[in-house]
């Protein structure tokens, strides 16, 4: 009798056991995933290297960045560029990349993909519907015209 009545009791602390089980494995899960998340953004910057300068690029996050990824998993892409209406610095990539135009404003440092086969580095403003790439963190307007120079430009761009 005695072991029916405590048997109620003992039910509850297996149960209750168990559940602290869970929430331990629930918060592993979550720190898991946060670290992941982490790491994801951690990625999501690209390295680029302008005539022996580096600098670095926070990437936007869409289809066309993660196929630009893929194409530097092989390593670094060095792209000669050109001018185009004295406000960007342009080449065409050996494959099309999926595109996410959107109407966009251009910065100086934006970095933008064209009809999904040109990747193009403003250094001026421009107003047009591009696929988002990624910006260039740390310089200014001026900076970066000096930098891209006059005529063509060697860039490397890198993960």
């Amino acid at each position: 009798m005695k072991l029916l009545f405590l048997a109620p009791f003992i039910a509850a602390l297996v149960t209750a056991q168990g559940c602290r089980e869970e929430n331990i494995t629930e918060k592993n899960v979550s720190a898991a995933a946060e670290q992941t998340v982490q790491e994801s953004k951690e990625e999501a910057v690209m390295k680029i290297n302008i005539g022996g300068r580096e600098f670095t690029a926070k990437l936007a996050d869409n289809s066309s960045v993660e196929a630009l990824k893929e194409l530097m998993k092989e390593g670094p892409l060095t792209l000669e560029m050109s001018d185009y209406a004295n406000m960007e610095k342009g080449a065409e990539l050996s494959t099309s990349l999926p595109q996410n135009n959107v109407p966009m404003n251009t910065v100086p440092g934006n970095i933008i993909l064209y009809q999904g086969r040109t990747l193009v580095i403003y250094y001026d403003t421009n107003s047009w519907s591009l696929t988002p790439i990624g910006k260039i963190e740390n310089v200014n307007a001026d900076e970066l015209r000096k930098i891209l120079g006059k005529g063509n430009v060697t860039v490397t761009f890198s993960i």
